[in-house]
């Protein structure tokens, strides 16, 4: 009897997730796991993040389906919770914004029909959290997120997808990890 094993949700800044633009399943049948490469060699079947929850709408005709803004120092994730994310939903139909809020969740690519590519998460959970725990988000995010830069060297099957892919600029994701944590600094 084998057990299911749930992945590891990777943490990741909103810039490089809103970079991310190849998705791919491994696997030949619809039951497959679909992952996002992201430009630093991440490969992701959950994310979790920590941010502001600054907006909330609920956009659905029939039924409730909500999208939500969450920022963090580098920009901006969309979220989308409906009937088959209920406690995600109903925690956003309750939450007052501005909040900071934890999301656990699925990483989703559109290709919209001019070609843009529209990232967003499928929350499999939200909570309410305080500054502290966004704070140690940030710090532990750069931590991956340089552990990834310095991984880009290697050759990894991932990695050098990523590389051939987006054509990494390193210079540029680890001036975003300073400004992230520089953010940290101007809060006190």
């Amino acid at each position: 009897m084998s057990t299911y094993v749930r992945e590891v949700a990777k943490r990741m800044f909103a810039k490089e997730f809103r970079n991310s633009d190849l998705s791919f399943r491994e696997g030949d049948d619809v039951y497959s796991p679909q992952y996002l490469l992201t430009p630093t060699g991440a490969r992701v079947n959950r994310l979790f993040i920590v941010g502001t929850l600054i907006e909330k709408e609920n956009i659905g005709n029939e039924a409730e389906y909500w999208r939500g803004r969450v920022t963090d120092p580098t920009g901006t994730f969309t979220i989308y919770a409906g009937q088959y994310q209920p406690e995600a939903a109903q925690l956003l139909s309750e939450c007052e914004t501005p909040a900071f809020v934890s999301v656990a969740g699925k990483p989703s690519v559109y290709e919209t029909p001019d070609g843009d590519t529209i990232t967003s998460i499928r929350p499999e959970s939200i909570s309410i959290v305080d500054g502290n725990i966004r704070d140690m988000w940030v710090v532990d995010t750069a931590i991956q997120t340089i552990n990834r830069l310095h991984n880009l060297d290697g050759s990894d099957t991932y990695v050098t997808r990523a590389k051939e892919h987006y054509n990494t600029d390193k210079g540029s994701y680890s001036s975003m990890v300073m400004d992230a944590l520089k953010s940290l600094k101007e809060q006190v």
